[in-house]
């Protein structure tokens, strides 16, 4: 009897296929590289198979034609849960509430989705990062907000990330996303 696919491969493949076409914006990078990305980090530091699945899917609900129920119907609802957890509500909130919103959902946010969250923020301020030395400022024209409202965004993710993990590999990765906003946006790691 053939072995049942380890759950991360079914996500990698489902998400392929969510966004087959897709590009990182204003980048020739196929989008599957960013949530594989988050989810390479969450393997290499010891997390569970399932939450780095649900890095894998975070953006299908908010990018893609998945649903919640697609999801949940074949990952489970705790990865669903974890999913829709790294998914904005509203999309046709302006990007100041929409922003807002995640910060503030952060602040109560279970363990596991901190961890999918760090990860999925980490992969994009080194993305970012990595713009800037290759274009220079002209990078943040293609983000709906410029410098000074990502550094806000990003700093106060920051804090988040850093007031809710006290130790472990949540820890370990809001260092790595603190020191990247500090190369960002200038200043020290806090």
């Amino acid at each position: 009897m053939p072995q049942p696919t380890p759950l991360i491969f079914r996500a990698i493949e489902f998400a392929a296929a969510a966004h087959a076409g897709q590009y990182r914006k204003g980048t020739p990078v196929p989008y599957i590289v960013h949530p594989l990305n988050a989810a390479r980090m969450l393997l290499m530091a010891g997390c569970e198979e399932h939450v780095a699945a649900a890095a894998v899917l975070h953006d299908v609900i908010e990018d893609t034609h998945v649903s919640f129920e697609d999801v949940k119907a074949h990952f489970g609802e705790r990865v669903a849960e974890l999913v829709a957890n790294a998914s904005e509500p509203d999309r046709l909130a302006t990007w100041e509430e929409r922003k807002r919103h995640t910060i503030a959902f952060l602040e109560g946010a279970d363990e596991e989705t901190l961890l999918v969250a760090v990860a999925d923020k980490l992969d994009n301020i080194r993305s970012i990062r990595e713009d800037l030395a290759l274009r220079g400022d002209v990078a943040w024209t293609r983000f709906k907000r410029g410098r000074a409202e990502q550094m806000w965004y990003y700093q106060s993710l920051e804090r988040v990330f850093r007031a809710r993990f006290n130790g472990g590999v949540g820890h370990c990765l809001a260092e790595s996303f603190s020191i990247e906003v500090a190369a960002v946006f200038g200043g020290e790691a806090r």
